[in-house]
């Protein structure tokens, strides 16, 4: 564990929490497609962010620190997730899914073309679109280099456009940022 961390730390360290935790748990959500582990992941970035705060709070740009502890906890939950499937699949025959209603809400085709995507794809366009961040802060984010992002967000965004038949991509990327929002805060308050 860290060093003994001082008053002032800590209420760097709250402030901090109060004002990013609601912003990291979307984000989780947005890579995961599932809130109860988007709030488990944002937690869990804030405890290893609360451990290495003396570092953290040194740094150039925490946020994006800290949105790169997310990431990467997403990333190894989402792999897990599909190591665990695979295992699964081994021993129980495959069913055949078929959605009943094709008509959903433009949100939901948005979520699920995002989760087609891979990993950093979806990092990536999520970043761009829906938290409006820059080339500079999304690469800072997912420890990648500008270039990195300018090409996984261009390929992001054609497969998204491929997949949901719209030129409306970043729009709709937008709007279910604003759902996902809105949803997050009916179900648990003020995340």
């Amino acid at each position: 564990m860290g060093a003994v961390v001082d008053d002032t730390a800590a209420a760097e360290f709250h402030a901090f929490f109060e004002r990013h935790y609601a912003e990291l748990s979307r984000l989780a959500h947005l890579l995961t497609g599932d809130a109860d582990i988007a709030d488990d992941l944002a937690a869990d970035a804030l405890l290893a962010l609360w451990h290495r705060w003396d570092r953290v709070r040194a740094a150039d740009h925490p946020v994006a620190y800290a949105r790169g502890v997310v990431a990467n906890l997403a990333r190894t939950r989402i792999r897990s997730a599909v190591r665990e499937r695979r295992r699964v699949a081994l021993f129980w025959s495959p069913r055949e899914e078929r959605a009943e209603n094709p008509d959903v809400p433009g949100v939901v085709d948005v979520q699920e073309a995002l989760r087609r995507l891979p990993f950093r794809k979806r990092a990536c366009v999520v970043l761009r679109h829906a938290f409006d961040l820059s080339e500079k802060d999304t690469a800072l984010a997912l420890g990648i280099s500008v270039g990195t992002v300018k090409s996984q967000t261009s390929k992001g965004m054609t497969e998204l456009q491929r997949l949901l038949g719209t030129q409306e991509v970043p729009r709709r990327v937008q709007a279910a940022v604003a759902a996902t929002a809105r949803t997050d805060e009916a179900a648990g308050g003020d995340r």
